[in-house]
């Protein structure tokens, strides 16, 4: 039986992708088998669709980073047929077939049962952006970030991670500082609970002082470079960095000393390798208590026919929020 998947491929040194037709035994080996209802739209998945990005790191291969879906088979017992499940992160979509397809295919080990409370389409609404998020504000509360400590500030704010972030936060009681490009969003990013907008244009990056006056408890950063070294000046005493993205460059240019005078903490988050017991625990949290409030408002869904155009309007800076992909609904 044949079924429909969006595959990148490398043709004469230049990333191609396109819709194909394959069979089960075309796709890479695992225990678990999935029908995909949904799978989600990440900035990752454009720039490898592309080749934009230096993501991919076997061709062919499915692209697509998320998915949420129904089991149809199962070669491990802790699964089985008709149980609901995500996968987002590992190798998915980047070295192993991914869930831009009717049918996935993946090791059991990167399978989280449903949890109750959470809607397939929801969990796409999520997905590695919304997992990413989560996983950010559970680093800042393992280092004492309360909402008390003072204001938390999110860059790229219209970005799928930065908008669920502050929804979630938002609904915790924490003090949101939206910083922004887009002066047309402004309303937008209030509408999800920024609290004060920040408009790039009004911060300078281009400051040669180690240290500039102290504004925030905590930061979540997507987008790095000169960013993000401005975020290390500008922390308060004690100050707490998530760092988990490069949408600026890859560089950063910073000195010592807001690590050993201010006692700023910068931490990566990696959401793709993360361990399973912390992975149960952050879906569990996003379907309880850290579900973001605004979610519905957040996400616009599209037929899966539509996924090539969405890439486009991602790297062009012209989407907000998450696009979740409808494959067989």
């Amino acid at each position: 039986m044949k079924f429909r998947a969006y595959r990148i491929f490398n043709e004469e040194n230049k990333v191609a992708s396109r819709f194909v037709d394959l069979t089960l035994n075309e796709l890479d080996p695992g225990e678990v088998v999935i029908r995909a209802a949904y799978s989600s739209v990440n900035y990752k998945d454009a720039l490898a669709a592309t080749g934009a990005g230096k993501i991919i790191r076997r061709f062919p291969c499915v692209g697509g980073i998320d998915v949420a879906g129904v089991v149809v088979s199962s070669h491990d017992a802790r699964f089985a047929e008709g149980d609901k499940v995500i996968v987002t992160g590992y190798e998915l979509g980047v070295a192993h077939d991914g869930g831009y397809a009717e049918l996935v295919r993946v090791p059991a080990s990167w399978v989280v049962r449903l949890p109750p409370g959470l809607s397939l389409h929801d969990a796409m609404a999520l997905g590695t952006a919304g997992f990413t998020a989560a996983l950010s504000l559970y680093r800042l509360q393992q280092n004492d970030v309360t909402p008390e400590s003072g204001k938390v500030v999110i860059t790229g704010a219209t970005g799928g991670v930065a908008s669920l972030a502050i929804s979630m936060l938002k609904r915790l009681k924490y003090h949101v500082v939206a910083i922004t490009g887009k002066d047309s969003e402004h309303e937008y990013l209030k509408s999800l609970g920024a609290d004060e907008i920040l408009p790039r244009s009004a911060i300078d990056l281009t400051g040669t002082r180690p240290l500039e006056r102290m504004q925030w408890a905590a930061a979540l950063d997507s987008v790095g470079g000169a960013t993000l070294a401005w975020l290390t000046r500008t922390m308060q005493q004690n100050g707490v960095i998530a760092s988990f993205g490069n949408a600026g460059g890859v560089e950063l240019n910073t000195s010592v000393l807001p690590f050993i005078l201010r006692g700023v903490r910068l931490i990566g988050i990696d959401s793709a390798a993360t361990a399973m017991p912390l992975r149960q625990e952050i879906w569990h949290r996003l379907a309880n208590e850290w579900r973001p409030q605004q979610l519905d408002r957040l996400v616009h869904t599209v037929e899966f026919e539509q996924l090539p155009e969405i890439f486009s309007k991602l790297l062009n800076g012209e989407a907000h929020g998450r696009t979740v992909i409808k494959i067989t609904g």
